[in-house]
């Protein structure tokens, strides 16, 4: 089965999706000005040590500080990796200190980015560990043989003189000598670079930034099945060429430039699976949805047959929409890049034998999905809670922000209540001064509701407070909002 990927390039932003059987999988957004920080390196300052929290504060130069808990302090490591008896925090840290760091993950809401002292710096098929002697091979690497093989061949090419470790990653398995022999040269170039920057510069400063969104495509997700690799920018495309001959050589032959007329994305659809994904309901094929609601908290998924009728009976028909419903989760999963808890909610079904082969189908959709997850059995209620690692904001969270109307409730009062709100303020106010006359300012149907059919509630208040009551239409205020002038 054959994977496109798309790379649309703009001054302000780079855009990148995956097409896989002509259907969008992945949408990766990356804009110039907030590039995500994961696995950036900056030389940062201490600036408040919490015990009781065995937390730390760091600056990094960012808006927020940064923070970094003690288990991620690679000194209260064993060599092996494991946890060795924990030194407490403020034995190890103190205010005003410089300190090299890693992000680990961006800052999401109000939370600052998450650090790490353990520095890692990814190659292509290896991932650098300048502090650690240890060399580690990936889950997906499951031949034990091979997985030897491997290990034996990585430490043949390490110089004598090398202190650090690497993780092979999946993309070694059939890499020749002469392909892991430069990934290990880069990268130890690399770290010399970095740990040289760190003893010229001032806290805080940035010592490494990751490679660019387009960079990354042609680093991480490439793989077998990809066939093509278009690229709309002619600029960018050069600089690509120049980064993948040098760096991933056997992606040159499958990198394009586009140079068709209609705009990349809208060739292949794109702008529509875009503007499906920010919706809250997702129709399926058959004739059933999803509902999507994203919270702080968690994300929910409910599944519905709707118009689906189409079956030997009741229990058949959800049977189909379920199946349906489960490729469409996966999918909209890494479409949406919703992380943390997610609560599925399939149509309610009796047969043992239909939840399992639900179950099995939604286990086999989320196959493609490179990001670390769990999925639990049924619950005594009928749900399905799986998680998926968050690393990044979702695809709603980069586009969208709350509406200003309703901030974020997805609802908002009704005119008459907002009517009821204000008879009941002008009261109060009455009691407190003495105005010649209220006004009130409201918007065009909280005004329309007071002439029609609040008139004779208002006329009431004037009279038993012995005050004019005016109205004043403001058509620039959303429904909830409204002012009394007192004048």
């Amino acid at each position: 089965m054959s994977e496109d990927i798309l790379i649309n390039i703009t001054p302000q932003e780079t855009r990148v999706a995956l097409i896989f059987q002509g259907a969008v999988q992945e949408l990766h957004i990356e804009r110039t000005l907030s590039r995500g920080l994961a696995g950036n390196i900056y030389l940062g300052k201490v600036v408040r040590v919490l015990p009781g929290m065995q937390s730390a504060f760091i600056d990094i130069g960012l808006e927020r500080a940064a923070f970094l808990h003690v288990a991620d302090i690679w000194e209260t490591r064993s060599h092996d990796g494991q946890a060795a008896q924990q030194t407490p925090i403020e034995k190890l840290l103190y205010d005003g200190q410089s300190l090299t760091v890693q992000v680990v993950k961006d800052p999401i809401g109000t939370k600052g980015a998450r650090l790490s002292t353990q520095i890692s710096i990814a190659g292509r098929m290896l991932v650098y560990l300048p502090q650690d002697r240890h060399i580690g091979i990936s889950q997906r690497i499951e031949n034990e043989a091979e997985r030897e093989l491997l290990k034996s061949k990585v430490q043949k090419l390490l110089p004598p003189e090398e202190k650090g470790g690497f993780i092979i990653r999946t993309m070694a398995e059939d890499a020749p000598d002469a392909d892991l022999q430069m990934d290990i040269e880069y990268l130890r170039k690399t770290w010399s670079s970095i740990t040289q920057l760190a003893k010229s510069k001032p806290a805080p400063t940035l010592l490494h930034q990751d490679l660019s969104l387009a960079q990354r495509v042609l680093r991480d997700f490439v793989n077998d099945e990809t066939t093509t690799i278009q690229v709309d920018s002619r600029e960018n495309f050069v600089k690509l060429q120049e980064f993948a001959a040098s760096y991933t050589p056997s992606v040159t032959a499958r990198l394009m430039h586009y140079t068709g007329e209609r705009p990349l994305f809208d060739l292949y659809g794109v702008e529509e699976e875009i503007l499906e994904a920010l919706s809250r309901r997702v129709p399926l094929k058959s004739g059933g949805y999803l509902i999507v609601d994203q919270t702080e908290a968690m994300t929910t998924i409910d599944v519905n047959t709707g118009s689906f009728v189409n079956g030997r009976n009741f229990d058949d028909t959800i049977f189909k929409t379920n199946l349906e419903a489960a490729h469409a989760i996966a999918r909209q999963l890494r479409l949406r890049n919703l992380g943390g808890i997610i609560i599925l909610d399939f149509i309610d079904m009796e047969n043992a034998e239909h939840k399992s082969a639900v179950l099995a189908e939604l286990n086999k959709a989320l196959l493609r999905d490179r990001t670390k997850k769990s999925v639990s059995e049924f619950s005594a209620l009928g749900l399905v809670e799986m998680t998926r690692k968050r690393t990044r904001e979702s695809l709603a969270h980069i586009l969208c922000e709350p509406c200003p109307a309703c901030n974020g409730k997805g609802q908002v009062k009704t005119a008459r209540t907002i009517c009821y709100e204000i008879l009941r303020e002008v009261l109060r106010e009455a009691k407190q001064f003495n105005p010649r006359e209220f006004r009130i300012l409201a918007s065009q149907v909280v005004v329309d509701m007071f002439l029609e059919e609040e008139s004779q509630h208002l006329a009431m208040l004037g009279d038993f407070i012995c005050k004019p009551i005016s109205l004043q239409v403001e058509t620039t205020y959303p429904q909830e909002q409204y002012d009394i002038i007192l004048m």
